[in-house]
């Protein structure tokens, strides 16, 4: 699962966030959705963040700012994650999965340890985790996107696919993001790619610490 993450004003993320705030569709949707572009700190569901994503003209890598979360018709919360065993099935997920995939940079990740009480059975939230690839500074989440009619504009939007945790993050949570080497971004955003075989290229060793 994810459902936070968090972007450092560092070398490595601020090519990123200068491309979104030149991108000609920032002014756009931070005027007619009245919310601004997210570029440092905390990121949560429904933001406005900047996003890889491949350009329609030329095909390559481009900084877009989007929203994080698919909507969906008679539902309270949007879909800000996707499974990836799951998502070339899912009406909602397949087609996007097939041609429209896209990465999100971030520093790391947030994560709440889930603990569950054995006499009851029942669930509580314990310590917030910061998670990140050992290694790296940056993550490069990897997600699926499509446009959708918000405000009365045509808005990306999009959603970070998830999957089974490694072994030693197991005991925060059940799920976790699927994060790519950042050599792996072209070939994920590049809509005649081939997700399956891209996806056995995810980063599974982890490094964590309880967040302060």
């Amino acid at each position: 699962m994810c459902c936070r993450y968090y972007m450092e004003t560092s070398p490595e993320l601020r090519p990123y966030i200068e491309a979104a705030n030149r991108s000609s569709l920032k002014d756009r949707l931070v005027s007619k959705l009245a919310r601004p572009l997210v570029t440092a700190g905390e990121v949560r569901p429904t933001d406005l963040v900047p996003v890889i994503a491949p350009s329609s003209k030329s095909q390559e890598p481009t900084v877009f700012p989007m929203v994080w979360g698919f909507t969906i018709p008679r539902r309270q919360t949007s879909l800000f994650n996707a499974r990836v065993e799951s998502a070339t099935e899912k009406p909602t997920f397949k087609e996007s999965w097939e041609k429209r995939r896209c990465i999100v940079p971030a520093s790391w990740y947030y994560e709440w340890e889930h603990l569950i009480n054995a006499s009851t059975g029942k669930s509580k939230t314990g310590d917030k985790y910061m998670i990140q690839p050992k290694g790296s500074n940056v993550i490069y989440l990897a997600g699926l996107y499509r446009l959708e009619e918000i405000a009365g504009i045509q808005v990306p939007v999009f959603t970070i696919l998830t999957r089974e945790p490694s072994d030693e993050i197991r005991f925060i949570h059940d799920r976790m993001p699927v994060m790519l080497p950042k050599e792996y971004i072209r070939e994920w955003v590049n809509p005649n790619g081939k997700p399956e075989e891209i996806i056995r290229a995810a980063q599974t060793e982890m490094v964590f610490e309880v967040a302060s």
